[in-house]
């Protein structure tokens, strides 16, 4: 069983950066991708980021691309979001995923979720 645990919500300035970690133990972290994804209250749960087993290639939702960065760190068995630009409409509950597969077919795991407010 793994359990990816979030860390990194708060607070945030519009306009600002911030970032959340997930660390997911429990499997070889290195073989299997990760993602992000977030709920806005009322809201369905909606992808936002994913990567690669190996880091080497990311995919975004348009709603975010250019401002978020995923990455991972395969020693510490950790995945990042790296968030800039940061908007109200960023406001929500932000989940880890782990994936039953390399490169992203389908979520098999879920983090309990960090909240992310943007203030205007």
């Amino acid at each position: 069983q793994v359990q990816p645990v979030e860390s990194g919500g708060g607070l945030v300035q519009a306009g600002g950066s911030h970032r959340l970690s997930c660390v997911a133990s429990g499997r070889i972290f290195s073989d299997y991708a990760m993602g992000w994804f977030r709920q806005a209250p009322g809201k369905e749960r909606v992808f936002v980021a994913r990567i690669t087993w190996n880091g080497r290639t990311t995919y975004y939702a348009d709603s975010v691309k250019g401002r978020f960065t995923i990455s991972r760190d395969n020693v510490k068995s950790t995945v990042y979001l790296q968030m800039n630009s940061l908007k109200s409409d960023d406001t929500a509950v932000y989940y880890c995923a782990a994936y039953a597969d390399a490169y992203g077919d389908q979520v098999r795991f879920w983090g309990q979720g960090t909240q992310v407010t943007v203030s205007s």
